[in-house]
This record gives C-alpha cells, structure tokens and sequence, in this order.
C-alpha cells in the first residue's frame, strides 16, 4: 500500500530491507492473509488475482496500524485485496478524524469572523 506522507518519517530506514525478507524469505511471495474461517488467500504476487484477476502486488501490512512496530509478528504479506480489507476500519476512522478537524477549523474561522 502507498505509504501517506504524513507517516513517511515512522518507517525506519531498514523498512525496504524487512519488506522484502517478509514477502520473499517468509511469504515466498503468497499472501499470508487468512480469512475467518481460517482459509489462506491463494494470491500470488505478479500473477493474476484469483478473485478479482488484477495483477497481485505483494505487500507487507501492520498488524497493530503501527509503522514503527516492524516485529516479525506484527506483520503480514498480504495482496492488495487483503490489505484494503484489513485496513479499511482504520483508514474509514482516519478518514472520519481528519474530515472532524477540518470541520472544527471551519467553525473556528466563523467564530472569528474569518468567513
């Protein structure tokens, strides 16, 4: 997944190096994601998906939401379906807390007349 630049700087240096070891050495490139009937997805990275037939990008997903937290434990090889998947409750609650901020703003500026 791209990375928000807002959270370029909690990646450590190394994250490139400890993507790769996790996707190649760990994963052999298949997603590690499991649904919740414990089934493996069976995408395969350069290969087409076998749900949606777009082509598989491989990538690492955090498990706790945290760049920094890079144990092996907390991560995951995951395709790209998988990871939007895993992530959307807390990209859906980011999305809210940044549209709260720029409401309350927008309310600051009308209370000082700025309108």
């Amino acid at each position: 997944m791209p990375i928000r630049a807002e959270n370029r700087k909690r990646y450590p240096g190394e994250w490139p190096a400890i993507s790769l070891r996790i996707r190649r050495d760990r994963a052999a490139w298949r997603c590690e994601h499991t649904d919740q009937h414990g089934e493996r997805c069976l995408a395969v990275h350069g290969q087409p998906h076998p749900i949606t037939g777009s082509k598989v990008v491989l990538t690492v997903a955090h498990l706790d939401h945290t760049p920094e937290h890079c144990d092996e434990s907390n991560l995951r090889a995951m395709c790209q379906r998988c990871h939007n998947t895993y992530d959307a409750p807390t990209r859906r609650a980011g999305t809210q807390q940044r549209a709260r901020a720029t409401l309350a703003i927008a309310e600051l500026d009308l209370g000082n007349g700025n309108a």
